[in-house]
């Protein structure tokens, strides 16, 4: 891309359109600039780029902007009179607006996509339950009394057929269209650049003359220079440290110089000075002045320079102060080496237009590696503000700093806001890729501080922004946009106001000026990275802050060859760049965003005010859309290409839309826009868009013309019901009501006909009497005619009543909104006029004068003819308005303030007693059918009722009504005429209630009877009533709770009253829930369960079901009794019993397990039981009833019939052909004879228990008598259990040796042979076990009384086998699987104890280790006397102490050696320890004593003693705490017992 040129440079060459366009459309910043492009446009966005600008020229000397410049102005002046405008670069300075991603991101557009009103329901379609007197009445579930009239408008606006509007839809063109790009972000998605660029460069001329001095030269090169707040004087800063300032009206010479001085000189004297050979990294001015300024070497030292007065350079003296940093150490100094540092970044506050102390404080901000230092450098230096790097800087990222002041600004907007941001400094400072905002406040001064004070600073962080890459370079376009430019050369737009990416541009084409400044200074944070400290950097990045400035809103940009200046891309240019790229469709629509504030305001130089923005956008948006329609439509002559297609231009209609909406000039969108698509017959691409923007409210007026095409436009595609819709949602004040009014009727449009007339024209009779006599046949009416007037009257008077309902309740109609209270109280007052004034005297609609009548109140009583039930539920709805109270406030109030005519005071005087009275007066018979007057009557006792209080009655007529409810002919209304009984019961109370019981029956109003019989007590008659209720049986069993309940005072002739009711209906009881009924007999009349089992004797599964709720219940039950007398009932029980046997036969024997003793007879159950099979059902039973032997009798029968089976299976299994079956019948069998085992041995068990129980302890001699006593009945009861589970075991052995020795050849059994043995045998093993469970228990006094019973049963076992098998190989097996038993005890406990020993042995192990580590004192404290017993501080005499204690032990481990030897006592006694005399101790204690006494005096307090709570103590400080005359226990290897003081 070529670069933009300067005015001597000469563009490419462009067309005269393309140049003289360019010259109307370039704003204030662009006069003086050429444009070329990249690629000469395609001929049609040539021509379109023509038609626009010749379009938006206008005034030549008009621009987007502002005044024209001249091509050959000065800069300098211009940027003078723009600031001095409140224009800087162009723009207008303002704060921020919303957000608006930048063209960098890659977004999509975010139009409107509220979807339009969908699948509404059609008014005309809208069904009600009649449409004339003569058709039936609506179902009880209609309730008509509770219905309220609704329209499909009032409803959800969700819920129309229209099909989406296009002004809903994202917008599409034939080129991408800007605004798509700076809305939404799709993230990953690719879209395309924005055709503009974000920043137009020109490259700089050199200026002639320059700066020369021997002096300046021999100093070195310049390392920085800076400009003086007038321009007027240059400061540079050279590589040896020297500092000069040059006026620039005469540079022959040096203004100013500040020459480095000597190391030495500085640390021998209080000069201050950049050290020589320090290169000035840093310069700027302080304030307006030439003679003060500021500097920082790359040393890290930054000092201030203030120059006194005098006369010439020469005269004048330089004081010169140290700000940051510290002089290099000597070298003859060896000190602690510091951490490298430097001034990466440094900036003093430059002048704003806005006065503030803070001015006069010489302010200058710093960034170091590590701080970021603010220090005011007047009166005297001083710091203000330090902030570490912050916490969200990476570890090991690369080092950079930067940072940018912006001082305080006053601009010319007048946003109260943007005047309390001007009043403040900002600085913004990065270090790496983090970047802050600080905000630099005045605090207020308070009355009584002094003027000479300095002001106190408030510095506030208040945002923070992360970039993807190091920031090498901040600046300031104006105060509410920022620039930065990051290490990869990228240039970031930023708004001040979220910190959010406006723009970017890529710079690396520029060739940015960059060197390395810092490496060296700070390689130590490099060369020796340290990966655990994350404070250090990876690598030191280049310096750009030299080559990257910023002022009146131009870019400044320092390359490697040569110098550019930049200026931002205003809207003007974004404009006309989607202008000349041909996207008239993207360019309005970011026009619009533009002019509503939307989107990046500061970036694009718009002002924040809405004013100044309108007026500036309004112009160019209206020219934009003007071209951009004659180009759409091909109505320029140069135009070559045709009309667009149907998508762009419905695209185009909703920008113009949209843009018009924005502007509110309606009239350009209907006379301009309309036009152009009328005029090409394309208007119903504008009409569809329309319709949106009507149903979301947007539109609300028409002009009469664009609402007849929309009329028609509808109905042609058949859409009438949306016409309707869409006509309801204009304003009817502002329509031609006599076409509105033809174009209604002509396509039957009556809701919004109804709208209009009502709206418009405050008329809210007229259509509804038109409708009224839609039906009625007219003399000039053809048959066909007739015809057809009658199909339409149908569902056209089905809107008669949703329409009075919503007029008389204060709703518009059909859009479902309120009138205000004076529109709502004469439309009421109109409608009750017209429906109920007693004076209209109406002929009916007829031509035949024959047939004419009058007749009083004609059009109530035509409604009423047509629908008299939807007429009634309308009133009833209309009743809840407090407009009836019929309180003449209202009247009052009007008569104050209009005149009345003589209908309105009439509808206004309506209330509910005179609506009734004139209903009674209207509705009979014969005009009126009985259903009419049913609807009637209920209307009258449900308002009777709840209002009370405004209507009165007599009770005549109460009676009337309440008679001719009970009278109903439809059985639909029943329930609705029984409600309304109840609602007049409420009010009013019979004479004779009880003569009206009779007609209250034979109408089947139940509910009405049972509240009389309750008010009266009657409760055996309500119980009756209950029963004869068939549609509500659940009634009946809460009367008998609610009757028979605890508490319920009946006496006892009630309760045998409502007993006999229950013994006479015993069959409807059960009947009405037969679960139900037992439950509740149970609970409140369980003396009655018999006469309900009677009526159940034909029926045992019913008889089953009631006892099982009886007598368990899977719910608690509601009893009125504490203790349930069926479940006592013996005969319920067995019956219960007997029937579970036939219907749930695998619960018999839990159910029997649960019932105590007594419960059940034997003799009753015992067959059932037997005869079903349930064995052990029958073993339990006959246990419980003392017959222990019969039980095992029976129980062994049972088990050899069982083997039995077994034994026919394996004999015939090889014969069958159903191999499966033939093992699952092995499983079942085996699963019972398991079963039924285990109950043999729980019955011995028991046995054994209670005869254990009943012996208590034998002596010695019953227990020899016992060994050849007979065996106890608990023991034969072990003996034949034992025998017949041996016996099976056996037989079914013999079985399948028999097969297996018959058997020639090997054949595949269908029966798994070597499980079933198994199986039998674990069965035996399993008797065994239990056997010797039983018999013995761990060491006792009974322990061999136990082993000798064992032994009697075994020995009896084995003479009974040895009876029937004398072979001893027969029990071989048997005995194997019975000694078995014994082994298998024995491993157990044999591995147990094993376990148990490896484990306390573990256990032990571990105690001994933590005890041998010793415990760890809780403080270096004694507890005692406080002083430090350990640890750091301690002194020496601890390590001399412990060297003299373990020679003692030493000493005294040789003694006892020596002692221990043959012969060494001093006795002479040989082996053994010898003992000590009486004389020896004595003198040993004596001496012991004096040593104590003596290191006392010493300070010495002996050894140390360390609880296990953890404290410790000296061992002196702890015998002192002794209680006196205590005297300590000798414990162990010859210590003391001491009990913790602080614990104890």
């Amino acid at each position: 891309m070529s670069t933009v040129q300067n005015e001597t440079d000469t563009g490419p060459d462009e067309s005269d359109t393309d140049t003289e366009v360019a010259q109307d459309l370039k704003t204030d910043n662009d006069r003086s600039i050429g444009r070329s492009r990249d690629v000469e446009p395609p001929a049609n966005i040539v021509q379109i780029s023509e038609d626009v600008r010749q379009e938006v020229r206008g005034d030549e000397n008009q621009t987007f902007s502002g005044k024209h410049s001249g091509a050959g102005g000065n800069i300098q002046d211009q940027e003078e009179e723009e600031e001095s405008s409140g224009i800087v670069n162009g723009d207008v300075l303002a704060s921020p607006g919303k957000e608006r991603p930048s063209s960098a991101d890659g977004s999509l557009s975010n139009p409107d996509d509220t979807p339009s009103i969908q699948n509404s329901l059609l008014s005309s379609e809208v069904n009600y339950p009649r449409l004339s007197g003569r058709e039936p009445s609506p179902s009880p579930s209609l309730r008509p009394f509770d219905r309220r009239f609704q329209t499909r408008l009032s409803q959800s606006p969700l819920n129309s057929p229209r099909p989406i509007s296009p002004a809903f839809l994202t917008a599409h063109s034939r080129h991408p269209s800007a605004l798509s790009q700076l809305v939404h972000d799709n993230g990953d998605v690719d879209t395309p650049d924005a055709p503009w660029e974000v920043v137009r460069w020109t490259k700089l001329r050199k200026m002639s003359g320059q700066a020369f001095s021997e002096i300046a030269v021999e100093s070195g090169s310049v390392t920085s220079i800076t400009f003086s707040a007038d321009h007027a004087v240059i400061a540079g800063g050279h590589a040896n440290g020297a500092i000069f300032t040059w006026d620039t009206s005469r540079p022959a010479k040096p203004l100013l110089q500040v020459l480095p001085t000597d190391q030495g000189r500085v640390l021998a004297s209080d000069h201050d000075g950049h050290v020589s050979g320090a290169a000035v990294l840093h310069i700027g001015f302080l304030g307006p002045r030439h003679t003060a300024f500021v500097s920082a070497d790359d040393k890290g030292m930054a000092f201030s320079h203030f120059v006194s007065r005098g006369m010439g350079a020469f005269a004048r003296s330089i004081r010169t102060t140290r700000i940051l940093g510290r002089y290099p150490e000597s070298s003859l100094v060896v000190t602690k080496p510091k951490k490298p540092s430097s001034v990466l970044a440094f900036a003093p506050l430059p002048l704003g237009n806005v006065t503030l102390n803070m001015d006069d404080m010489g302010l200058v901000a710093m960034l170091t590696p590590y701080l970021l230092v603010i220090v005011s450098t007047l009166p005297v230096a001083q710091t203000q503000h330090k902030a570490s790097r912050p916490k969200e800087l990476a570890a090991h990222s690369t080092m950079s700093a930067a940072l940018a002041w912006f001082p305080a600004m006053k601009t010319s907007a007048d946003d109260a806001a943007i005047h309390a941001d001007s009043s403040f400094a900002k600085l913004a400072y990065c270090w790496s890729n983090v970047l802050t905002v600080l905000h630099v406040h005045e605090a207020e001064v308070s009355e009584g501080s002094t003027k000479d004070k300095s002001p106190e600073l408030r510095f506030i962080p208040r945002k923070r922004w992360k970039a993807d890459e190091a920031i090498v370079a901040i600046q300031w376009l104006s105060r509410s946009v920022l620039s930065v430019i990051t290490v990869s050369q990228q240039l970031i737009i930023l708004e001040d106001s979220g910190l959010r990416v406006t723009d970017s541009s890529d710079m690396i084409q520029k060739h940015i000026y960059h060197v390395d400044l810092f490496s060296q200074q700070l390689s130590q944070l490099v060369e020796k990275l340290d990966e655990e400290d994350t404070s250090m950097h990876g690598v030191v990045a280049d310096a750009f802050y030299m080559s990257y400035k910023t002022y009146k809103g131009r870019l400044f940009l320092l390359g490697f060859g040569d110098v550019s200046m930049g200026t931002m891309s205003n809207w003007a240019d974004r404009l006309l760049a989607l202008m000349e790229e041909g996207n008239f469709i993207g360019a309005i629509e970011l026009a619009t965003s533009y002019y509503n504030g939307e989107g990046d305001k500061a970036t694009v130089g718009l002002p924040e005010d809405d004013t100044s923005r309108h007026s500036v956008v309004q112009e160019r948006l209206s020219e934009m859309m003007s071209a951009s329609l004659k180009y759409a439509f091909g109505r320029n002559q140069k135009a070559s290409t045709s009309k667009l297609g149907d998508r762009q231009l419905e695209e185009l209609a909703t920008a113009c839309f949209n843009a018009c909406l924005s502007i509110e000039d309606m009239e350009f969108l209907f006379d301009d826009v309309y036009t152009w698509y009328s005029d090409d017959q394309v208007e119903g691409l504008f009409l569809q868009i329309l319709e949106g923007y009507i149903t979301n409210g947007s539109i609300r007026i028409l002009p009469p013309s664009v609402l007849k095409d929309l009329v028609g436009h509808f109905v042609e595609a058949g859409r009438n019901s949306e016409l309707e819709e869409t006509l309801c949602l204009l304003n009817p004040e502002t329509m031609d009501i006599d076409q509105i009014t033809s174009l209604c009727k002509k396509y039957r449009l009556y809701d919004a006909l109804f709208y209009v007339w009502n709206q418009a024209l405050g008329d809210y009779t007229t259509i509804l009497k038109d409708l009224l006599y839609l039906r009625e046949d007219r003399a000039e009416d053809s048959e066909t005619d007739r015809e057809i007037r009658r199909s339409m009257s149908g569902n056209t008077i089905s809107k008669v009543f949703p329409y009075l309902s919503y007029i008389l309740t204060g709703r518009i109609y059909p859009t479902g909104e309120a009138m205000t209270e004076a529109q709502a109280t004469m439309a009421k007052a109109e409608i009750y006029d017209f429906l109920f004034s007693s004076g209209r005297r109406n002929t009916v609609i007829n031509e035949d004068s024959s047939n004419k009548m009058t007749l009083s109140l004609p059009h109530l009583r035509h409604i009423l003819k047509l629908d008299s039930s939807s007429f009634l539920s309308m009133l009833n709805e209309a009743f809840e308005d407090s407009f009836l109270n019929g309180t003449n406030e209202i009247l009052n109030d009007y008569q104050k303030t209009a005149e009345l005519s003589e209908e309105q005071r009439f509808g206004l005087s309506v209330n509910r007693q005179f609506i009734i009275s004139i209903l009674l007066e209207v509705i009979l018979p014969p005009d009126f059918n009985k259903e009419d007057v049913i609807y009637l009557d209920m209307f009258v006792a449900r308002n009777i009722a709840k209002y009370s209080q405004f209507v009165l009655l007599p009770g005549s007529t109460l009676q009337r009504v309440m008679v001719e409810l009970c009278t109903y002919s439809s059985e639909d209304t029943a329930e609705d005429c029984q409600l309304s009984v109840e609602y007049l019961l409420s009010v009013y109370q019979p004479p004779d209630l009880p003569s009206m019981i009779p007609t209250l029956s034979n109408a089947h109003f139940y509910r009405i009877i049972k509240l009389i019989y309750s008010s009266e007590k009657n409760y055996a008659l309500l119980l009756l009533t209950c029963f004869e209720d068939r549609e509500n049986p659940q009634a009946i069993f809460d009367c008998i709770a609610d009757c028979l309940r605890p508490g319920s005072e009946l006496n006892p002739k009630q309760i045998e009253g409502i007993h006999n009711v229950i013994i006479k209906h015993a069959s409807d009881l059960v009947g009405a829930g037969l679960r139900q009924a037992a439950s509740t007999i149970d609970a409140f009349a369980p003396e009655l369960h018999t006469f309900l089992l009677e009526t159940l004797t034909d029926d045992d599964h019913a008889q089953f079901q009631y006892l099982r709720e009886v007598l368990e219940p899977n719910e608690p039950k509601p009893s009125a009794n504490e203790t349930p007398t069926a479940s006592l009932n013996q005969n319920f029980v067995e019956q219960y019993v007997r029937l579970l046997c036939d219907y749930d036969p695998q619960h018999v024997n839990d159910y029997i397990r649960n019932l105590q003793t007594g419960d059940l007879r034997l003799e009753s159950v015992l067959p059932a039981l037997e005869s079903n099979g349930i064995i052990d059902a029958a073993v339990v039973v006959m246990a419980r009833e003392g017959k222990v032997r019969n039980a095992i009798d029976r129980l062994a029968q049972y088990l050899k019939t069982l083997g039995a089976a077994l034994i026919g299976l394996l004999d015939g299994a090889h014969e069958t052909p159903d191999a499966a079956n033939a093992q699952e019948t092995s499983d079942d069998l085996m699963k019972s004879l398991q079963k039924y085992i285990r109950i043999g041995v729980w019955l011995c068990q028991s046995q054994t228990k209670a005869v254990a129980n009943m012996k208590g302890n034998a002596t010695t001699a019953n227990r020899r008598a016992l060994v050849t006593n007979t065996l106890s009945l608990d023991e034969e009861l072990w003996l034949d259990l034992v025998d017949a589970v041996v016996q099976v075991t056996r037989d079914v052995g013999d079985t399948l040796q028999s097969h297996l020795d018959t058997a020639s050849t090997p054949v595949n059994h269908p029966i798994d042979s070597a499980t079933v043995l198994s199986r039998l045998r674990t069965m035996v093993q399993e008797t065994f076990t239990a056997l010797l469970t039983a018999t013995t228990v761990p060491a006792s006094n009974d322990v061999r009384q136990k082993d000798l019973s064992f032994l009697r049963i075994f020995r009896a076992f084995l003479d009974r086998v040895s009876l029937s098998s004398p072979s001893i190989s027969n029990l071989r097996a048997v005995l194997s699987a019975i000694f078995s038993a014994y082994s298998y005890e024995e491993s157990l406990l044999d591995l147990a104890n094993r376990l148990l020993d490896k484990d306390l042995f573990v256990h032990v192990a571990e105690v001994s280790a933590m005890r041998r580590r010793g415990w760890r004192p809780l403080g270096q404290l004694c507890e005692g006397c406080g002083k430090r017993v350990w640890g750091s501080g301690v002194g020496g005499g601890i390590w001399e102490a412990w060297v003299e204690a373990n020679q003692d032990a030493s000493a005294t481990f040789d003694g006892k050696v020596k002692a221990t030897r043959p012969g060494a006592g001093s006795n002479g006694t040989g082996k053994g320890k010898a003992a000590a005399s009486v004389e020896d101790d004595m003198a040993e204690s004596g001496r012991a004593a004096e040593a104590q006494l003596e290191e006392r005096k010493k300070g010495n307090l002996g050894p140390l003693v360390v609880f296990a709570c953890r404290h410790v103590f000296h061992r002196r400080c702890l015998e002192s705490m002794e209680p006196q005359g205590d005297e300590p226990d000798v414990v162990g290897r010859g210590g003391l017992e001491f009990l913790c003081p602080l614990c104890t």
